[in-house]
């Protein structure tokens, strides 16, 4: 069996402390994921009345808000539907992972996601699409880099089995994620319509 050899982190020791120890789930959750999470509704909130039009469609404060807490809630449900479907893709290589440890790589991969957005202090679309490509770019590689450590997977035909496995899954959550903040925003810009 080979080992895997990804070229290292840069040695910081919060990503020593964090991929090492044993946090927790519900301290990883309040202390972790729930700040991330207020990120990305946030700024959206913060965008649609800034920027009303130019960024996104011109919503009502109101509506703004509902959607963002839709977002919220779906941003903190996915955290551990993944971690579940995490510990369950183990099997894939004959492993068990402790939810502990499925759930900070389902918390740890998405920041890049969750910080995409303080972008949005800055009106420009392209740029924010821009960033917004690079931050999944960079989750889809931060799956290779955590699932050996976090994991503890040492084969590197096996972690890369199931990082890929990983990555599926987490395309098809992030894309929920989406269809629901879509479907949310649908439902609230035609309910003003029909209180018009």
């Amino acid at each position: 069996m080979t080992q895997l050899h990804l070229p290292h982190m840069p040695h910081l020791e919060g990503w020593h402390t964090l991929t090492h120890s044993h946090i927790s789930v519900l301290k990883l959750f309040f202390l972790y994921a729930l700040p991330l999470s207020i990120i990305p509704p946030m700024m959206i909130h913060y965008a649609g009345i800034t920027y009303g039009g130019q960024l996104l469609p011109t919503l009502s404060d109101i509506q703004l808000q509902a959607i963002g807490v839709v977002f919220f809630l779906t941003e903190l449900i996915m955290t551990f539907v993944i971690a579940f479907i995490v510990q369950r893709l183990g099997s894939v290589v004959d492993i068990k992972p402790a939810f502990e440890d499925a759930y900070k790589l389902a918390i740890v991969v998405p920041t890049p996601l969750w910080l995409a957005p303080l972008f949005l202090f800055i009106p420009s679309f392209m740029l924010n699409l821009t960033v917004g490509a690079a931050a999944m770019m960079l989750s889809g590689v931060l799956i290779f880099y955590c699932v050996p450590t976090i994991l503890k997977v040492e084969e590197e035909g096996h972690a890369m089995l199931l990082s890929g496995s990983i990555l599926a899954a987490g395309m098809v959550g992030w894309a929920a994620m989406m269809y629901l903040t879509l479907l949310s925003w649908s439902f609230v810009s035609s309910s003003l319509l029909l209180l018009i």
